[in-house]
Parts: structure tokens; sequence; C-alpha cells
């Protein structure tokens, strides 16, 4: 029996081998509250990207000092603690962490869980009959009011802040109304890339400000070429239309006859010739 049991662990260690050669990127996931059921729905969602596989933290720890030629790999054992998950991929780190991040779903929250985001219970109608509900919402801070044989909340009311800890009685109430405000799914805690060890703060990304950052970027970029006069693909147009602007203006102040400033010359011609009438009537 203890030979089979030697024989079995000796196997795994060979197949997380084999993944490591196979794969460039590896990630450590947190398993914490993660339901069977959606741990097998993420697997076919990420099928085309990655890999995923459940191991012992156990193995890992008697695989990584033998990939002691991979530069900073001993790092991760710093990060072998609790349920976890591996993640084995060819793509880049970041789109790992946002396949994560848009795969997760909202649920109804338990007792202990952490709220994802604040928490706020909209005014309105609860479509709930009155009764013992009313001093489970009052309890809660939930202001309420019986309207045409109805519960209804007389106002938005933040009842949990990101991070805090949602209490047994207000999972409750968050149920009865049908607020989901926990966020269910993977989230990594460290990614290995061929040697570049990313942590959990570093993988996440501001998409909306990074966005941003290259909106600003390209406008400085686009002016200072414009001032600068160096001609791209992107401000050509401009610059020819700034240059002809800057040519009429000259030939015109020059009094130089051209026949795209003949009309404007007659015309300040005509202005100056009025204003000197004037004077002389004067």
């Amino acid at each position: 029996m203890q030979r089979q049991v030697l024989l079995e662990r000796s196997r795994k260690i060979e197949e997380i081998k084999d993944l490591l050669k196979q794969y460039e990127v590896m990630g450590i996931a947190d398993l914490h509250k993660v339901r069977a059921s959606q741990l097998q729905e993420l697997k076919k969602k990420l099928a085309k990207d990655a890999h995923l596989r459940v191991i012992k933290n156990s193995l890992m720890e008697r695989v990584i000092p033998e990939y002691k030629g991979s530069p900073n790999i001993e790092k991760l054992t710093g990060f072998l603690e609790g349920s976890n998950i591996f993640l084995f991929a060819n793509i880049n780190p970041f789109k790992l962490a946002a396949l994560l991040e848009r795969s997760k779903v909202k649920m109804v929250a338990k007792a202990g869980d952490i709220a994802a985001q604040d928490i706020l219970v909209p005014a309105g109608n609860t479509g709930l009959p009155p009764g013992p509900i009313i001093s489970q919402l009052n309890a809660v801070g939930i202001a309420t009011r019986i309207e045409s044989g109805s519960v209804w909340i007389n106002r938005d009311t933040l009842v949990a802040k990101k991070g805090e800890v949602i209490s047994e009685r207000l999972a409750a109430v968050l149920s009865k109304l049908r607020i989901k405000p926990v966020e269910a799914g993977l989230s990594l805690k460290v990614v290995y890339d061929d040697g570049l060890v990313l942590t959990q703060d570093q993988l996440r990304l501001d998409l909306k400000e990074f966005e941003q950052a290259i909106g600003e970027a390209y406008t400085c970029a686009f002016n200072l070429s414009l001032h600068a006069g160096y001609p791209t693909a992107e401000n050509i147009s401009m610059l020819l239309q700034t240059a002809h602007r800057e040519a009429h203006n000259l030939a015109l102040n020059a009094s130089l006859i051209f026949p795209e400033v003949i009309v404007d010359l007659v015309r300040k011609a005509y202005t100056e010739a009025l204003i000197l009438n004037s004077k002389f009537q004067l």
C-alpha cells in the first residue's frame, strides 16, 4: 500500500513537471469559497486559454526546488498556503488575470462574506408584504414605510462598505431583497512568467485609467508634432491647412497678387479706400 502511494505521488510530480515544461506561465489562485460547480464552469470558459489543475501544496513544494535553473521560482513557495488551484497558460499574465476577473459572478451573501463593493440598498418598493421584514430592515439601518400593501424603502441606504464583513442579519436581509453583493470566482495570488514574479496587486490593471492615459499621451504627441511642423499620417491634413492659411495671410499682408488671394486683396483695398475717403470728408 505504501509503495502505491509513493508511486502515485511520483506520477503526479512528473505530471506537474510536464506542465511546467509545456506552459510559459503558471499562476496560483485562491480556491477559498469557490464552489465545485463554479470551478467546473470556469474550466470550460478558460479551456482555450489555460489549463486549471488542483494540486496539493506539498507536491508543489517538492517540485519547485528541482527548478533552481528558473530564476526566482523559489519565491512561489511563499504563496503555497491555503486551498489553491494552479493555472498553466501560454498567454500574457495580465490577460490571464483579466479573464479571471471577467469570469467572476455575483452571488447571494452569507454570514462572514466580504463585500465586493459598497452595498447600496435602493429606495423603492420591495414587493414584500408587511411583517417581520420591517423589523429586519430597520435592524440594519433601512428606514421603511407601508404603501399599497407593500413594504417600501424610504431612501437609498448604504448598509456595508467595500471590504467589510457581512453579518448574518444583513445577509438574510439582502437575500430577501434579491441583492447579490458578493463576487465568486478565482483571484490570482501570483503569476510566474519566465523568471518574473507578479503579485495580485501588480496584476490588477485599471483599463479605463490606462485608456485615458494613452488618450492624453496621443493628444500631447499630436500637439507637439503640429507645433514642431513634423509631418505624420495623423497630422498631415492639419499641417497643410495651417500652411495654406499662413501662406494666404502672408500674401495678403504683402499685397502679393495670386489667384487665391485676389478677391481678398480687392476687398482689403476697397475697405481701406472707404476708411481713407471717410477721413478726407471730415
